[in-house]
């Protein structure tokens, strides 16, 4: 698996785990153990992801973007809901929505390596794995506003 396709694994992976976290207690270290020790390389079951695997993702940088957004979330929020139509809030979005926004956010904002086209075309991708419906283009028009606040 090419070095591209294992961060897209990592990207998709952070988003789940960053859902993860939201409906339920489990804390950082805890769903990124999880990830690491009962979900990468193995198929996943049940549900929309039968059949997928998660192998072969770049766990470090799954592992540093579940962190990073949990370490700059008031940030990271900051910079989305800045994006947001007036009266808009965070809470009002769908909870997997939130995760793609907040780890599309942290990528655009605190990783300048990463080419923001890349960012944006990733997350957006990871929309459609989830949403058929408008929510990938509102991933597109939030991120790329994101993007121009963040990346001057």
């Amino acid at each position: 698996m090419s070095a591209h396709a294992s961060r897209s694994v990592a990207r998709l992976a952070a988003v789940q785990a960053l859902y993860q976290m939201e409906v339920s207690s489990i804390g950082v270290e805890g769903v990124i153990r999880e990830f690491t020790d009962h979900r990468f390389d193995r198929d996943l079951e049940g549900g929309e992801g039968e059949g997928v695997t998660l192998a072969s993702a770049d766990e470090g940088f799954f592992a540093e973007l579940v962190r990073g957004v949990v370490a700059k979330q008031k940030q990271v929020d900051a910079a989305i809901v800045k994006r947001l139509a007036e009266g808009w809030r965070l809470e009002r979005l769908d909870a997997t929505v939130r995760a793609i926004l907040r780890a599309g956010a942290y990528e655009l904002s605190h990783r300048p390596d990463v080419p923001t086209e890349v960012a944006i075309d990733e997350y957006v991708e990871v929309a459609k794995s989830f949403f058929e419906g408008t929510e990938p283009g509102f991933v597109n028009g939030a991120l790329d506003a994101v993007a121009r606040d963040v990346r001057t």
